[in-house]
């Protein structure tokens, strides 16, 4: 079975793509400089790829139909984009990456010192004794709330009693009636 006229284009265009990108397109060659360091380029890389075609009926465009193929139109494209984000500075004193991206480098800080600020935090509280106060407050709060409930159970039992006078009064109200309408 002959190939399809399109799998050529994609070849073609995929070849080329890989001819264009590399691991050192990424993370790029060692500089070296005077003082020693080597100095690593450090780059995002983007790329997207299209492809398409389609076939024309023969007889449309004045050929004879005795064959079976009909004549194919497409194409194919793709792009690169290489972006630098970062440098990686490696030297006897240790190692540094400096982003070019500021955004990237605050996030990094904010990293770095997140531990720190956490420690400072707690240390703070401890000295001005606020867990403790939260504590005594908690504590009166639960108590507080229980003796809410047990006047709000006082209350419930108050209304039921007073319901169940009510009907008492409203049934002997009832039979009281009842008797004289009847003479009874």
């Amino acid at each position: 079975m002959d190939e399809h006229p399109i799998q050529g284009l994609m070849t073609t265009a995929m070849e080329n793509l890989k001819d264009m990108i590399e691991v050192n397109t990424i993370i790029g060659d060692p500089v070296e400089s005077p003082d020693g360091s080597m100095i690593i380029p450090v780059s995002k890389l983007g790329f997207g790829f299209a492809a398409g075609g389609s076939e024309f009926n023969g007889n449309s465009s004045g050929e004879s139909g005795g064959t079976d193929s009909m004549p194919f139109g497409g194409g194919s494209g793709g792009g690169v984009s290489v972006t630098p984000v970062a440098f990686l500075i490696v030297n006897p004193k240790g190692i540094k990456m400096i982003h070019l991206d500021e955004n990237t480098h605050i996030y990094e800080k904010m990293m770095d010192f997140a531990p720190k600020a956490v420690e400072k935090i707690q240390q703070l509280l401890k000295e001005s004794g606020l867990p403790e106060k939260m504590k005594q407050q908690s504590s009166q709060q639960g108590k507080n709330e229980s003796q809410g409930n047990q006047q709000q159970d006082k209350q419930q039992q108050d209304q039921q009693h007073q319901q169940e006078q009510k009907r008492k009064r409203d049934s002997q109200q009832f039979d009281d009636d009842f008797d004289q309408d009847y003479d009874i």
